[in-house]
């Protein structure tokens, strides 16, 4: 693993290679994307409903259309950013000190290259 200086020549690298002590972490575990995905269709849908029904009844497009982009709005605020309850289920990696201590899988050989043949 390469160290980098505090000040590095490569203004392109990251925050951590240079040294800063910005803690975001942008990553998101798969159960909290599916989570994010679900509750994004279920909300565009709700305010989808919700806004046809007033504009509907006021018959208003322009109402119909204030309330649907605020749903939309609410949603990427709802769904976008990383919040805490989205990483419940963090993968623990194997530490690449322990993967050394086991082989690695060989792949298989086959024997004989012949075909069977089913009798019909």
């Amino acid at each position: 693993m390469v160290k980098y200086s505090r000040e590095p020549d490569n203004a392109t690298k990251s925050c951590k290679a240079r040294g800063s002590d910005l803690r975001v972490h942008f990553k998101m575990d798969w159960q909290g994307q599916k989570l994010a995905e679900q509750l994004m269709q279920l909300m565009l849908v709700i305010f989808a409903a919700v806004a046809f029904i007033v504009g509907y009844v006021f018959g208003s497009f322009h109402t119909m259309f204030l309330i649907y982009t605020a749903g939309v709005v609410l949603t990427s605020i709802v769904t976008i950013p990383n919040w805490p309850f989205f990483n419940r289920h963090p993968l623990n990696w194997l530490d690449p000190s322990e993967a050394e201590k086991y082989p690695k899988p060989q792949p298989a050989v086959n024997s004989g290259s012949k075909k069977k043949t089913s009798k019909k």
